[in-house]
């Protein structure tokens, strides 16, 4: 079985959790760089201010690296990486193309059940993951007398 984990900042350690639950599968962790942070951290002066000389590629890269050593380590075992450069909500999906089991956490409202508990790119995955799709909580799910 190949396990395709997606990981974005704030919601990676729930879906990295919820890989354990496959154990014996071919699992990848994969991370999706926007293409709009990159701009954002382009030129000498990006969105966000000058970087004081660093390399915002070389910056990206090394959060990514230590982002991809905490998940195996959460993990507890080896795994393939993917690195992907785009829209995210794209890139999630063409790259769903090979898995049987795409994991993913919800990135949206968290003090209540219901559809708003998805963010936009976390429902166009959904909508069109061509594989299963196992949707976890990031933390504790609300209580049930929270749905609106």
């Amino acid at each position: 079985m190949r396990i395709l984990v997606w990981l974005t900042e704030g919601t990676w350690e729930a879906c990295v959790d919820a890989a354990r639950d496959f154990p014996g599968a071919d699992i990848t962790l994969l991370h999706v760089v926007d293409v709009g942070t990159e701009a954002a951290l382009s030129g000498s002066a990006g969105l966000l201010g000058r970087l004081a000389g660093a390399d915002p590629a070389e910056l990206l890269a090394g959060a990514e690296r230590r982002l991809f050593e905490a998940a195996r380590a959460k993990l507890g075992r080896d795994a393939g990486t993917l690195t992907l450069r785009g829209r995210p909500d794209h890139e999630v999906v063409t790259a769903c193309a090979d898995a049987d089991v795409l994991v993913l956490a919800r990135d949206g409202e968290q003090s209540r059940l219901g559809p708003r508990s998805l963010g936009r790119a976390a429902r166009f995955v959904v909508d069109h993951a061509p594989c299963r799709v196992m949707l976890v909580w990031p933390a504790a799910p609300p209580r049930l007398d929270s749905l609106p």
